[in-house]
């Protein structure tokens, strides 16, 4: 029985391939590197350049919501929120007119915070700011909205007055989620 070895040269290239992959500083050096900012929302909301084989439709029109429950850590940007942005630039890279894109985050739980008032936020978060504000002005110029569950505001003590700009109450998540799909907005599963 015969037992094949690759040639010197080839086990070497294996060998390096393997180091490399098993490297998480090259992996994560080199992904980092693939993302760049967007055109839309450029301090927020890095995109990578893809061949995609999924074909978005001409003339498309996304009507998509997001459920945010999950807090930043204090003095944080909050990634979730983040991913608004970034959806609007990779698909406005994609052809996709900034028109026709309507984004809507609905938000309970200890992310209500997240969407405060410096003065709240740091009332909270020991005197940390609130590295969302300025991100979800932005978004809120680009039309996405926001809307914090009126029950969990209650819950913290949260008032409309404490929300940031362009931030809503809904007397509920679950009338927010209720409302927007009636609207025709798909819930978005991430």
């Amino acid at each position: 029985m015969a037992i094949f070895l690759p040639s010197m040269t080839k086990r070497a290239g294996y060998l390096s391939l393997l180091c490399l992959l098993a490297c998480p500083s090259f992996m994560a050096t080199a992904g980092i590197e693939a993302f760049k900012s967007g055109t839309v929302i450029k301090d927020y909301g890095k995109v990578a350049e893809v061949k995609s084989s999924l074909v978005i439709p001409k003339g498309m029109t996304f009507k998509v919501a997001f459920d945010l429950a999950k807090a930043a850590n204090p003095g944080e940007l909050n990634r979730s929120i983040e991913t608004l942005a970034r959806f609007i630039n990779m698909h406005v890279a994609a052809g996709v007119k900034l028109e026709d894109i309507s984004l809507a985050m609905v938000v309970h739980g200890q992310a209500a915070s997240d969407l405060t008032q410096q003065r709240y936020y740091q009332m909270l978060n020991a005197g940390q700011k609130n590295a969302n504000a300025d991100l979800i002005a932005q978004l809120v110029k680009h039309g996405v909205k926001f809307y914090v569950c009126g029950q969990t505001a209650a819950y913290y003590g949260i008032t409309p007055d404490e929300l940031l700009p362009g931030v809503d109450m809904a007397l509920s998540a679950l009338t927010a989620h209720a409302v927007l799909a009636h609207e025709g907005y798909s819930v978005n599963p991430f």
